[in-house]
């Protein structure tokens, strides 16, 4: 694995802490959610390829946002590795693990967080040295409780997690509060129906409102303008290293 292109996206996500994962069905609306994630301080994007327009939404931002990490979930097989790398995007996630797309993702050196749900799951990913690993389905699969027990006998390895599945507003910071989350993924910050309704305001207000429990978390407000001119080192780096 290429540890120099995954240990900045992956210190980037952590630092944020939050990851906007969004479907997008239109590419219209495309460069106005990433506008109003960035200007409410979401600037970690993950799109699922659940739809055709995927691929081509992930090259919008990566082309006209550079100061946003973006990024591919539901990856499914090593071609849409492929395909997410070839659209600029920054970064992969599986909601499982497969060892054809572990291998592929290492090969081509996309930074990639494999799913997991057990602890077979997590020795695996070890194996291949993933360390940044999805949680999912989070809630479903019995929450904190259950991934604190689950990953206890791997925490000396250096794991983290992002969980996602069953988190929202009311207990994604449970989540933050645990050593072994980085970041959560914040699908409840634009749902499909407020995209498809161009309700701008109402994702606005919530990933804001967001946003300022998590630097309250932190103890401060994280500046923007350096988050992102690390994010375009970020970007940039990645890029000439896939040369």
């Amino acid at each position: 694995m290429d540890i120099s292109s995954s240990e900045r996206v992956f210190k980037r996500i952590k630092n944020e802490k939050i990851v906007a994962t969004v479907v997008i069905d239109d590419l219209k609306v495309v460069m106005p959610l990433a506008e109003t994630l960035y200007e409410a301080g979401i600037v970690c994007i993950e799109l699922t390829l659940r739809t055709d327009c995927a691929l081509q939404a992930i090259q919008q931002i990566a082309d006209k946002l550079p100061h946003v990490l973006v990024g591919a979930g539901t990856v499914l097989t090593p071609s849409q590795l492929i395909a997410v790398q070839d659209a600029g995007g920054n970064f992969a996630v599986s909601p499982g693990i497969d060892p054809l797309v572990l291998e592929k993702a290492l090969a081509i050196k996309l930074p990639f967080s494999p799913g997991v749900m057990t602890p077979s799951d997590i020795q695996l990913a070890l194996n291949y040295n993933y360390k940044n690993l999805k949680f999912f389905p989070a809630e479903p699969s019995g929450g904190i409780t259950y991934l604190k027990a689950m990953a206890a006998p791997y925490k000396h390895t250096g794991i983290g997690f992002v969980p996602l599945g069953g988190l929202n507003e009311g207990n994604f910071l449970d989540y933050l509060n645990e050593d072994l989350v980085v970041a959560v993924g914040g699908s409840w910050l634009a749902p499909r129906a407020k995209i498809a309704a161009r309700d701008w305001s109402g994702i606005s207000s919530c990933a804001r409102h967001c946003r300022s429990l998590i630097d309250a978390l932190a103890g401060s407000v994280s500046s923007r303008k350096k988050a992102d001119k690390d994010i375009i080192s970020t970007n940039n780096n990645i890029q000439s290293e896939n040369l």
